[in-house]
């Protein structure tokens, strides 16, 4: 089931809905979390997640925030959950899954399959039902990508090839909508302390030493800046990267 939760349209009524209005997908954790919260602090914030329990517990950490529940993955559940939203300003690509770090002998198609079902086809899928919303408010989309997708390596393919899968994307996809004033942003961090970056570390069996990694609050600063340039300009790609 979905749960969008505004009986009301962001940008009507009080003050709260008449704050501009953000999409983060992956919002429970992570990365997406840390975006959450720092455009929570200037939008009202639609929290993006799959478990309901998981996206209220989050929703109920940002002052305002409304929970959106759906499977990004399921075609009809995505489409059902977007009819609720009547406006928004900045959608925030942020869910994404691993996929394993096996040798190319060792995967699977089933691997493959899923991988990109998530990173790049509910990427695309969601953007495609929201962009007449986003066209009207001349808004921003950020996709979070990742180092991974310019360069692969032994176990990478799956992570990888999604990333440069959505590289490619974004890409069309910031020219295409260039016309219609919306701004199209590809964020690529290092490695990131994360759930996701301690179990890449278990499947290369490394110790996980997170003073060497970027906190997720690096990235979500990288996101505020696209969304906060100014009319007129555009971050069109920014790479982040740990010091160490």
């Amino acid at each position: 089931m979905t749960e969008v939760g505004h009986s009301g349209s962001p940008g009507e009524g009080d003050g709260e809905r008449r704050r501009p209005v953000a999409l983060v997908t992956g919002a429970t954790r992570g990365i997406g979390e840390a975006i959450a919260q720092e455009l929570g602090r200037t939008h009202h914030v639609l929290v993006g997640g799959r478990e309901p329990r998981a996206v209220a517990e989050a929703a109920a950490r940002i002052p305002g925030a409304t929970p959106f529940v759906a499977d990004l993955t399921d075609e009809r559940q995505l489409a059902e959950a977007t009819r609720s939203i009547r406006r928004l300003d900045v959608l925030v690509h942020s869910a994404a899954v691993l996929g394993g770090h096996d040798a190319i002998a060792e995967s699977s198609r089933e691997r493959f399959r899923r991988a990109f079902e998530l990173n790049v086809f509910a990427v695309a899928d969601l953007t495609r039902l929201l962009l007449p919303l986003l066209r009207t408010s001349e808004g921003t989309i950020v996709m979070i990508n990742s180092g991974s997708g310019y360069a692969s390596g032994a176990g990478t393919s799956v992570y990888s090839g999604t990333k440069f899968a959505l590289r490619a994307l974004t890409d069309a996809l910031r020219e295409e909508e260039r016309q219609h004033g919306v701004r199209v942003s590809s964020i690529h961090p290092g490695r990131v302390d994360t759930d996701m970056q301690r179990e890449l570390r278990q499947l290369e069996h490394g110790n996980y030493e997170r003073e060497r990694y970027l906190t997720p609050q690096a990235v979500a600063q990288a996101v505020r800046l696209a969304v906060d340039t100014p009319a007129g300009g555009a971050v069109d790609e920014l790479k982040i990267r740990p010091m160490r």
